[in-house]
């Protein structure tokens, strides 16, 4: 049996871009979202609502039986103290659950580093998570409870741990995409912090590369950062931005003060998905 990607959420931020980019590497793509606006128009799509139907015994044979998915739907989610994180996690448990009861191999669920709460420095797989917001809550409790209930089972559980992501920023909710915003009005300053926070940046395209890669490898599961592994101010950050994008508008430091929730400095091991997109180049374990 060939592989058979799933993914849910696919016509948003991130999904449109992973789907696309498995498509375009020549693998079979089933997309499922509302919309599929911003998806490869060749691409299989399937407008199902899996939460509703997260309990149904015919929705895994309804989503193509595939031998891998990809899970990025989620509602509100730039929205991290929407009651809907709470509200729909139940739901999204269930899904998964469908999923490993009918025989699914191998799911990929996109989680954050919200799950983690404030820390200073280094997030590792096993850094202890403390969630300050509804979003994060959520994420946090759906790995827990997804990874206890696969402990037993033969499906591959990877959960990806996503950072601060940046590219086709129009599309984003990011720094970048007021940026792009307030070019556009013609405005000559922009209000900003001292830009001294340091943060892991990574484009969606390599964040969509990371992704696939370890969808598709049988070696590493669990938690797995998806991430450059870097930390980077947000001040040099979005100075290389506006000078790539030859943006005439100018930072104005100082306007916003720190918060205390936000920390100087945070940022993922990469040490998992480096030896991951070292086997994949190679065509290991794929």
């Amino acid at each position: 049996m060939g592989i058979k990607i799933l993914i849910t959420g696919a016509n948003g931020y991130i999904g449109s871009h992973v789907a696309n980019l498995a498509y375009e590497l020549g693998y079979d793509v089933v997309a499922c979202d509302f919309s599929n606006s911003n998806l490869n128009p060749s691409i299989e799509f399937k407008n199902i609502n899996i939460l509703d139907l997260a309990n149904n015994d015919d929705l895994y044979t309804k989503l193509g039986n595939p031998t891998h998915v990809i899970h990025f739907a989620w509602k509100d989610g730039f929205s991290h103290n929407a009651p809907s994180h709470i509200e729909n996690f139940p739901k999204h448990f269930d899904f998964i659950k469908n999923l490993i009861d009918f025989g699914c191999k191998s799911i990929s669920i996109m989680g954050t580093m919200h799950e983690i709460g404030y820390v200073e420095g280094i997030i590792r797989e096993n850094t202890p998570c403390n969630p300050l917001n509804f979003y994060g809550i959520a994420k946090n409790a759906l790995r827990q409870s997804t990874l206890l209930y696969a402990k037993d089972k033969e499906t591959s559980i990877k959960w990806l741990r996503a950072y601060y992501i940046y590219g086709n920023d129009e599309k984003n909710h990011s720094i970048f995409t007021k940026l792009i915003q307030a070019e556009k009005e013609g405005k000559e300053t922009f209000p900003f912090t001292d830009g001294t926070n340091f943060y892991d940046f990574i484009h969606i395209d390599e964040l969509s590369n990371q992704i696939l890669a370890a969808t598709l490898q049988n070696e590493i599961d669990g938690i797995i950062n998806v991430c450059s592994g870097t930390p980077v101010s947000l001040k040099d950050k979005v100075e290389e931005y506006l000078k790539e994008h030859n943006f005439k508008i100018k930072l104005n430091y100082g306007v916003f003060p720190k918060r205390q929730y936000d920390s100087p400095i945070v940022y993922g091991e990469n040490l998992k998905i480096t030896k991951i997109l070292e086997n994949y180049k190679k065509g290991i374990n794929v």
